[in-house]
């Protein structure tokens, strides 16, 4: 019997070997630095476990309306008003089981067979391998390396083709941790307005910036397809659940593939999620912010002088994407060298793409800041027994 085609086009998610990898090693006793996986070592907020907890206790907690709890839609459209200054009806919210399902869901409301999106890389592998469950195809765009990570217009145009239908951007981006500005969304928006593109936003990682909040897209598009997710900011990774903003007239278009695609999110995820948008919550999760930033600022003070280059601007995220080709020609290579000899896991350029992939790692500071200070020891002992001259 064959599978469908589809199969052999959908490629593996490098980093959950990577997992492997580090539970095997665990479970041997090796203890192994985790600065590897978008997974912060902060537990879900004490609020939302509680609430959790109480909806187990004392409801029945069966299926909800397919776009979701209207008390959550609109305290997540309250929450547009207050950090972006928008006003968006709570009908265009469509609560999903996650931000990959509200990828999907825009995909197939989007997209028929044949259709093109322009994917800049480095950046999130999913998109790609979502876009093959949809009949369509990821279009890669790079981004310069020698140009400070920026995504040109030209190189957009260049992407071009008869089949384009959209353009998905990420702000703040994994691997990259860069965040886009105002006058840069508008330019986006303009390109996709010349050329007829959908624009799509993954703003999953809103909240964790580290100067202002950041601009969505919608500020300068209220027509954008925004996707979001409770995974990041509100600290919920395993509860998968996530939110898609649609335009106006895809509201039932896209009510109608959230009944057919997973008919509800998780019902006490739900409940429970409304709890982040208390002021004592968001207080819990800005203060968490402000300690990513403190990582991130001990992490670039401290890889340059061991010969990494950090690529890009990482004002956002908890992620930085560094240039290893001091060290290594191989990026896989040397990540499982690392792993293996100092007990350091991060990701390699693989599963991210772009012109710099097998010369790039990324490190999650997921860690507190004593692992942190821990896995730069480590880091720096292993680069000193390097055969290639690693002075400073």
């Amino acid at each position: 019997m064959m599978l469908a085609d589809r199969c052999q086009r959908i490629a593996s998610f490098y980093v959950l070997e990577v997992i492997a990898q580090v539970e095997a090693l665990e479970q041997s006793g090796v203890d192994v630095i985790r600065a590897f996986i978008g997974e912060p070592d902060f537990p879900t907020p004490e609020p939302i476990v509680a609430e959790a907890v109480r909806a187990l206790q004392t409801q029945k907690l069966g299926y909800t309306a397919s776009t979701g709890v209207p008390a959550l839609k609109q305290a997540i459209a309250d929450r547009y008003q207050r950090w972006h200054g928008l006003s968006i009806n709570p009908a265009r919210i469509i609560v999903t089981p996650g931000g990959s399902a509200a990828l999907h869901v825009a995909f197939l409301a989007t997209l028929n067979p044949g259709d093109e999106v322009l994917l800049p890389e480095p950046g999130y592998p999913c998109n790609a391998n979502i876009l093959h469950m949809v009949n369509a195809t990821g279009v890669a765009v790079p981004m310069d390396p020698n140009q400070d990570m920026q995504l040109s217009l030209s190189a957009l145009s260049a992407a071009l083709s008869p089949r384009t239908k959209a353009l998905l951007i990420a702000s703040p981006s994994n691997p990259l941790g860069t965040v886009m500005s105002p006058e840069q969304w508008q330019t986006l928006v303009d390109f996709c307005r010349t050329h007829e593109l959908q624009l799509l936003a993954d703003e999953i990682y809103h909240g964790l910036t580290f100067s202002d909040l950041a601009c969505s897209a919608l500020e300068v598009e209220a027509d954008a397809w925004i996707i979001q997710s409770f995974s990041k900011f509100y600290g919920m990774t395993g509860w998968r659940l996530g939110w898609l903003v649609v335009p106006e007239y895809a509201i039932d278009a896209c009510t109608r593939i959230a009944q057919n695609l997973y008919l509800s999110a998780s019902t006490v995820a739900q409940i429970a999620a409304l709890a982040g948008f208390s002021p004592a919550v968001e207080a819990i999760c800005f203060e968490r912010r402000d300690r990513l930033r403190e990582r991130r600022d001990y992490l670039m003070q401290a890889l340059p002088t061991l010969g990494f280059r950090i690529l890009g601007e990482p004002e956002g995220a908890f992620y930085l994407y560094i240039d290893v080709s001091r060290y290594s020609d191989n990026a896989q290579d040397f990540c499982h060298d690392l792993l293996l000899k100092a007990g350091i896991a991060l990701t390699p350029g693989l599963d991210f793409g772009g012109p710099c992939f097998n010369t790039s790692v990324r490190i999650a500071y997921t860690a507190d800041l004593a692992r942190l200070a821990e896995a730069m020891r480590r880091l720096t002992a292993y680069c000193r027994n390097l055969a290639r001259d690693v002075s400073p």
